[in-house]
């Protein structure tokens, strides 16, 4: 969708709406000057990618109790 700069001021409401859907292209004297994208798409053309501590971290507290290991030295033959 395109919408000039003075209707994009005069009803900035509907060129949010708009954005949800697809780009506004915003022009000045007939020429685009701005473009504007919901946020999503902007995160995905930016290329955020979430950190993988975000990714691997659980809401549920999980009870983990990890086994002793013995380990007992072992004689080494050098001849």
């Amino acid at each position: 969708m395109k919408m000039s700069s003075r209707e994009f001021n005069q009803d900035v409401g509907r060129a949010k709406r708009e954005s949800l859907a697809s780009p506004v292209i915003i022009t000045e004297r007939g020429k685009p000057s701005h473009v504007l994208i919901n946020y999503d798409e902007y995160m995905k053309l930016k290329g955020f990618q979430p950190k993988i501590i975000d990714l691997l971290s659980l809401n549920d507290d999980i009870d983990f109790e990890p086994e002793k290991l013995s380990i007992s030295p072992k004689q080494v033959d050098f001849d």
